[in-house]
């Protein structure tokens, strides 16, 4: 049967003992793990849970949670992961959604559930059954049951539940080893997202129906994450460009022996020609992904061929993955005209949980309706532009805040940035740049570089200085929710620049 445990079981019996998880220097091997998920989802029946049941979880990233996870779709249960940074309002507002039969939390969560009514258990209990007698779980599983809700990063004004199933989920590891084959073996990956988002999740059940050896970090440390590439087995390096950017600017990485990475790729963020040409140089060539929560993951990623042309394209779509481009009407585009990207393949959701309008507004005529912008070019591949939601209209003009992003990267000093909208009394909208630089900035300099590089009507009108590092989302993506939020009035508290 095409299902997840079938996978881990397959593992358990020819890599018995090969790591599975590390975490904080605690490793346990396949041959371990596996009766350990065995013994949490008898437990999780003898509770009660039946086939179909949410088992919500909160805490950070662990063994325990790992266990947690696969124990549930082992029961039959569907794994519904929670995001600990979310308030008690937000988190009881996806619980009443949810309907759970058990919640797992950790300590320091649990206070933030009460009063929902539903059972609340600590990540204690499944430690207790690390060890124990083998457990006989007769549960049927069919590849096509739900298994895990995700819950969108909260763009819109609620989270949706993303919904997947065994067959969409290991369809999805499936064309990852039929395409590119360097964890075809097993091998090392690192995991740094917390499981409460689809980074975490699917990575979770990606890597391990491949049967490689997941090392988790609860935090990104570049200094860390280059020690690990350079003392590990670690064969694929996924990440935010950010990740990226910052162990490539540590002095000693020059030098470092990265000889057992096989292949590194980027998204959430448009690799550039400089961080292209730094790790290039170090024999590895970074490609650009695309994707979304709602695709499965990555729907397509840049071939090797195209990664030193092409360094800011996605390539041409997976195995089993068709994308194609459209207008306002669903017709499909010429090559290089931009439109919204359609996704169709085997590992994209089943749907929202418990929202058939948002189902059939994304899903339709069997495409998935990303609200991306892109191009595809006359050799089939894709560029992303931009969200719909990050583009700016100002007097009737489609501007990118990608496009202005990418031109304020290159002005020197500049570590990040992030483009919004800022309300305009003549056109509406108008674009505002919100930038961090070490060692400060002179803003007329910076709109003169931009003058230089974008038409006048794509030029930041404002431009705020953080005095630190922009905020992020657990992903690693740059937090442009936040930062909306703290100037939604720099039309009244900014003064304009040009």
């Amino acid at each position: 049967m095409q299902t997840i445990f079938s996978a881990l079981q397959w593992w358990q019996k020819s890599r018995t003992d090969v790591t599975a998880l590390s975490l904080g220097g605690d490793n346990i091997s396949y041959g371990e793990w596996v009766p350990w998920i065995e013994r949490v989802a008898a437990q999780l029946l003898k509770m009660g849970v039946e086939k179909g049941d949410r088992v919500d979880a909160c805490g950070a990233n662990s063994l325990e949670y790992c266990t947690l996870a696969m124990a549930a779709m082992r029961a039959g249960a569907i794994i519904a992961p929670l995001n600990a940074r979310f308030t008690a309002h937000e988190l009881r507002e996806i619980v009443e959604d949810h309907a759970p039969r058990l919640i797992f939390a950790a300590e320091e969560q649990a206070e933030k559930f009460s009063g929902t009514g539903v059972p609340l258990h600590d990540f204690s209990e499944i430690a207790a059954l690390r060890q124990g007698e083998p457990a006989d779980v007769a549960c049927y599983l069919d590849p096509d049951d739900c298994v895990v809700i995700i819950s969108t990063s909260g763009s819109t004004a609620k989270p949706k539940g993303v919904m997947f199933s065994h067959r969409t989920m290991t369809a999805y590891a499936m064309a990852n080893a039929l395409e590119d084959g360097a964890l075809r073996d097993g091998g090392g990956v690192i995991i740094v997202a917390p499981l409460a988002t689809s980074a975490g999740m699917v990575q979770l059940v990606h890597y391990s129906v491949l049967g490689c050896t997941l090392y988790f970090e609860p935090l990104f440390d570049a200094e860390l994450f280059l020690d690990i590439l350079i003392k590990e087995p670690i064969v694929n390096f996924a990440g935010a460009p950010a990740f990226f950017e910052r162990i490539g600017a540590l002095p000693r990485f020059a030098d470092a022996d990265l000889s057992s990475l096989k292949t590194v790729s980027a998204g959430g963020a448009r690799v550039t020609r400089k961080l292209y040409d730094l790790w290039a140089s170090k024999g590895l060539h970074i490609r650009q992904t695309y994707g979304q929560t709602e695709a499965g993951g990555n729907s397509t990623v840049n071939p090797v061929a195209f990664a030193a042309s092409d360094p800011e394209k996605c390539g041409w779509g997976g195995i089993f993955m068709k994308h194609k481009v459209v207008d306002e009407n669903g017709h499909e585009v010429p090559p290089n005209t931009e439109g919204e990207i359609l996704i169709q393949g085997p590992s994209v959701m089943l749907g929202y949980w418990n929202n058939l309008e948002q189902t059939a507004a994304t899903i339709r005529n069997g495409w998935l309706h990303t609200g991306d912008i892109g191009t595809i070019d006359e050799r089939g591949l894709i560029t992303f532009v931009d969200r719909v939601k990050d583009i700016i209209v100002s007097g009737g003009l489609n501007i990118s805040a990608a496009e202005i992003e990418r031109a304020l990267l290159e002005f020197p000093g500049v570590e990040e940035a992030v483009v919004i909208a800022a309300k305009d009394e003549k056109f509406e909208e108008t674009p505002m740049a919100i930038v961090w630089s070490e060692g400060g900035l002179e803003i007329p300099a910076l709109i003169e570089h931009c003058n230089g590089r974008l038409a006048d009507f794509k030029v930041p009108r404002y431009v705020a200085i953080e005095e630190g590092p922009l905020p992020r989302l657990a992903t690693g993506k740059l937090d442009k929710p936040t930062l909306r939020e703290k100037y939604k009035n720099a039309h009244r508290e900014l003064r304009k620049v040009r």
